[in-house]
């Protein structure tokens, strides 16, 4: 595909003027229905992206341009990772679990109970350099037979969990959310900030050492819609996804500036031969834009 858009970056403190790049937004895709959960692998070269209501997951090759089937049906895939060995970690509405995908192929159940009852539709996902696996569980999936299977909730409530790299003990680290959705580590990884969708904010929370969160400080409120997604780059800035676009957040947690896309943005990621190719899947599409700021963290 690869057909270009104007791409409007809108400075809106002096921290973030220099921060631009490419002068186009690329179309790579188009014509999803709901894309979310970019997951870019830098040894093949290729993001992994989910359009969860046509329950599948999707490949688009950076040597070719190719775009392709990576997984149907997907167990209705959202959020996607890469852990620290380069292997796919998925949030699967459908199945109401977490998984990863090993070298071989196969697939390991990391977490699908909770104290014994189903989680509701695990939807973002992030991996801590000690192995921890960090992740959301709304009710989009539950909710309605669009993104996944209408059910009730067993558990009651949506959560934040983490799974534990030795015990695989699966453990509630934040209760007090309306619908969590994206989280990112700060490059030091002693806080975490995760996006309760539906209060419009993001919120920062301090890591102990034991793995347990504390605190829960808002950090920025969405003034375009809601926030969904996050990544981080070498500075520290928070990049999130909103309804104009992609904003872009000091660490002080001051909006300094906007990336616009035409589309509503569910999710973002860094990755390239440089670390500073930003992918944005948005609505129906997925952009890529080269930025003048690379990756903060893994991956």
């Amino acid at each position: 595909m690869n057909d270009k858009v104007e791409a409007r970056f809108e400075v809106l403190d002096e921290r973030f003027t220099g921060y631009g790049g490419d002068a186009f937004l690329t179309r790579l895709h188009a014509g999803g229905r709901w894309l979310e959960g970019p997951a870019y692998f830098a040894a093949g070269r290729y993001l992994v992206f989910s359009d969860i209501p046509n329950n599948q997951m999707l490949r688009w090759d950076e040597t070719t341009g190719a775009v392709g089937v990576f997984r149907a049906p997907s167990g209705y895939a959202n959020g996607n990772t890469v852990d620290r060995q380069g292997r796919l970690v998925t949030c699967e509405h459908g199945n109401r679990r977490v998984t990863r995908t090993e070298h071989d192929g196969s697939v390991t159940v990391l977490a699908d109970r909770y104290r014994g009852k189903r989680l509701n539709s695990p939807n973002d996902v992030v991996e801590r350099a000690d192995g921890s696996i960090w992740f959301t569980d709304p009710s989009y999936g539950i909710d309605s037979d669009y993104e996944g299977y209408q059910a009730e909730s067993e558990i009651g409530a949506c959560n934040v969990y983490r799974v534990d790299p030795a015990s695989a003990e699966v453990r509630l680290v934040a209760g007090d959310f309306v619908r969590p959705n994206g989280l990112a580590f700060t490059l030091d990884e002693r806080q975490l900030y995760i996006v309760d969708t539906r209060s419009k904010h993001v919120r920062v929370f301090d890591v102990t050492e034991n793995g347990t969160l504390k605190g829960g400080d808002v950090f920025a409120t969405c003034t375009a819609g809601s926030f969904d997604g996050m990544r981080l780059d070498h500075r520290g800035n928070v990049w999130i996804s909103a309804h104009d676009g992609v904003h872009c957040f000091a660490p002080d947690g001051t909006l300094i500036g906007k990336l616009l896309v035409p589309e509503v943005v569910a999710n973002l990621v860094f990755g390239g031969p440089r670390r500073n190719d930003m992918f944005i899947t948005a609505t129906s599409t997925v952009y890529t834009i080269r930025l003048n700021v690379t990756a903060g963290r893994y991956p």
